[in-house]
């Protein structure tokens, strides 16, 4: 089963013809983008223990010492497709407003559709998942990057509330996400349970900052 999870493609150079250099760094991004794209592949048919770095090297048609250069570990590999896919959905996002009257809605509305697209590919989601809880260092480096990403798709929606007060509820949304995600993919709990756990902490944590909001009659 093909999984189309590249990242869009950069803009073309400005000038005429590019340098070495930059044929070279765009060399460098290709590998990395087939490299990822085979991670994605085997995670998505195989699950987590299929993504063996030998396979990925033939698959991708890079060498091994050449993936190892980009990506410390297997979960690493893993922690960055996260990364490209995150970076998906937060294009798809932007393309489509979240729906809803008030920004609770709208922030369950971005979770939930976030939570399907996952759960439309359930084997390469439990080896992300599995992969985010490395103590590898690119692995930090990568849940970082994911958590940021998952923060931007949201801090428009919570504009209205005071800066520090958003930095909080998104970083407590983070960790229920993180938390139901290891919970499914561990079997403990099951889509629907999913949703449940991230709208009822939206609405725990927005909600009364709403009511604040409002004028009083």
């Amino acid at each position: 089963m093909a999984v189309d999870c590249r990242a869009v493609p950069s803009a073309p150079l400005s000038t005429d013809e590019a340098s070495p250099a930059d044929n070279g760094r765009s060399d460098q991004r290709e590998r990395r983008r087939r490299v990822i794209d085979a991670a994605f592949e085997l995670g998505a048919e195989r699950g987590y223990d299929a993504v063996q770095m030998r396979e990925v090297s033939a698959s991708a048609n890079v060498s091994l010492a050449t993936i190892y250069r980009y990506f410390s570990s297997k979960d690493h590999l893993l922690a960055a497709a996260m990364t490209e896919w995150t970076a998906k959905l937060q294009g798809r996002v932007a393309q489509s407003p979240p729906r809803g009257d008030t920004a609770a809605d709208q922030l369950v509305d971005v979770l939930g559709r976030a939570w399907r697209a996952m759960a439309r590919q359930p084997k390469l989601t439990a080896a992300l998942v599995r992969a985010l809880s490395s103590a590898d260092p690119g692995v930090q480096e990568s849940a970082k990057e994911v958590q940021g990403q998952i923060a931007a798709m949201a801090a428009g929606i919570l504009s209205g509330v005071d800066p520090e007060v958003r930095t909080d509820i998104l970083a407590v949304i983070g960790h229920v996400w993180y938390s139901t995600l290891v919970a499914w993919a561990n079997g403990r709990t099951d889509f629907d349970q999913v949703l449940a756990e991230l709208e009822r902490a939206v609405r725990v944590l927005v909600e009364p900052h709403e009511r604040r909001a409002l004028p009083r009659g």
